[in-house]
């Protein structure tokens, strides 16, 4: 057997390096074991097993794109067997290039599983650590906080501490492991025990926030839960106003409905009147091509003044799909087409890869005008408002109507947003498949555009393999025929 110690810090490297070890020594998995938190350990210890090739007899690793960030999320999980299950998926990988778009492989689950439960701790982390001042040593200040994550994500999350925190110095320390910041410089050290710390000044101000912004008339207590677990009670100073605030919400919503204005306000009457010139009427009715040139006389919305012009969709009137995006870019409003910019272009060369032709689909945008800041000569893009939104949706409703798709591709949020009511969740609804009101699936994706911002290379090479996933679904499902209407 070959065992594998690895650090507390600097984890996923080393595991990595070990993994490439062991792949030039052909040690299959089930002669490895693998243990945590030695830091001082060598990397391997233990005999090498019978039978094992000489290094360099095997070739270089290679995995897909989306498998490194992956594992470096899910190495953090708190599972004793993370080790052992990255190092087995990344053999498989070897054989099976494509395993990772395998929903259906329970292994390939649980590693996402992982990955997911590591992200959400990191989100609790970032939430719901509280420093207390524990004074002033130098020109700089100086905080403390105490954390109990679920998992190892104290290495992981430590960046985003220093980047919002770095004019003080500051310590959070957990069960597992410590992170100092000191005088710009970010370091770590074995775990600690609860500290007694100070109450400071800061709390008393953050209790007057969190009561004021507390809204009795929206009290969900599982939904708050969920969001604020009880385990990170202890350590957050509002957490004590939680049950009065709770006990006492139906009568400040009983006061607070009995203090509410019962006329609308002046400028109601304003805002009724614009909609009400909106026009209403019927689509016309020689289709596509009426559609668009009905567009260019929309001014249900103050978008048209700016834009060059209204950009409608286009395709073949009954596709089978219809790919819905955010709103048109600098070159679909010079042009009048959609999704001929960058984000059009890496839409093509995504959905190519997949086999999705997008002149087989109906392409469009919820939003149909450009909306946009001028700054010198170029035109920054401004996501639309809800308002506009709305107004915009007239115009996709009817060319819904139009097409009549058995599936909808929905890119973005401002897509779902029009297309399902809301754009909460994003990131854990993209993916799935939801439906419309009249019961069409829209299958929910990342806009192509949102890939091109991405800074790190490796999110947005993870981010691409999730968008060349979903358009591959897209592909079979209607392939399948599983889209169709009932």
């Amino acid at each position: 057997m070959v065992h594998v110690a690895l650090p507390v810090t600097g984890t996923f490297e080393a595991w990595r390096e070990a993994a490439r070890d062991l792949h030039r020594r052909a040690v299959p998995p089930e002669a490895v074991t693998w243990s945590f938190g030695d830091a001082a350990a060598d990397l391997f210890s233990g005999a090498e097993p019978a039978g094992a090739a000489p290094a360099a007899a095997a070739p270089a690793l290679t995995v897909p794109r989306r498998f490194v960030p992956l594992a470096r999320q899910a190495i953090c999980h708190a599972d004793p067997q993370r080790f052992a299950r990255l190092h087995a998926l990344l053999l498989a990988l070897q054989d099976r290039p494509g395993l990772l778009g395998d929903r259906a492989n329970a292994e390939v689950a649980r590693i996402e599983r992982m990955a997911s439960e590591v992200r959400r701790d990191r989100h609790k982390m970032t939430a719901f650590v509280r420093f207390r001042d524990v004074g002033t040593e130098g020109p700089r200040r100086r905080f403390a906080a105490w954390f109990e994550p679920s998992h190892h994500i104290v290495e992981l999350a430590a960046p985003f501490f220093a980047d919002r925190f770095g004019d003080m110095d500051w310590s959070i320390l957990t069960p597992g492991l410590t992170a100092h910041f000191n005088a710009g410089r970010l370091s770590f050290a074995p775990g600690a025990t609860r500290p007694a710390l100070p109450e400071d000044a800061a709390e008393d101000l953050w209790r007057t926030y969190f009561a004021n912004i507390f809204n009795p008339a929206r009290v969900k207590t599982r939904a708050m839960q969920a969001e604020m677990p009880r385990k990170y009670w202890k350590n957050l100073p509002e957490a004590r106003l939680i049950p009065e605030l709770v006990a006492g919400a139906a009568a400040r919503a009983r006061e607070m409905a009995d203090a509410a204005p019962t006329l609308p306000p002046a400028r109601a009457a304003r805002i009724g009147a614009r909609l009400r010139a909106a026009p209403d009427a019927p689509p016309p009715e020689d289709g596509a091509d009426g559609l668009a040139r009905a567009l260019q006389g929309c001014r249900r919305c103050p978008l048209w003044r700016d834009a060059t012009q209204a950009v409608p969709g286009e395709g073949p009137e009954r596709a089978a799909l219809m790919i819905v995006g955010e709103q048109p870019g600098d070159r679909e409003d010079i042009e009048g087409r959609p999704f001929v910019g960058p984000a059009g272009a890496l839409f093509d060369r995504v959905a190519g890869a997949v086999g999705l032709d997008r002149r087989d689909a109906w392409v469009t945008n919820a939003v149909k005008h450009f909306k946009y800041t001028a700054k010198g000569r170029r035109r920054i893009h401004q996501p639309p408002n809800r308002t506009e939104i709305e107004h915009c949706r007239w115009w996709l409703d009817h060319e819904r109507a139009l097409v009549r798709p058995r599936l909808i591709l929905a890119m973005g949020g401002t897509a779902v947003e029009s297309l399902t009511g809301h754009r909460k969740d994003l990131t854990r609804r993209r993916g799935g498949i939801e439906t419309t009101q009249d019961g069409t699936p829209v299958l929910i994706t990342w806009h192509p555009s949102y890939l091109l911002r991405l800074p790190d290379a490796e999110r947005r090479a993870a981010a691409e393999a999730e968008f060349r996933d979903d358009l591959a679904l897209a592909v079979q499902m209607l392939r399948d025929g599983a889209a169709a209407p009932a």
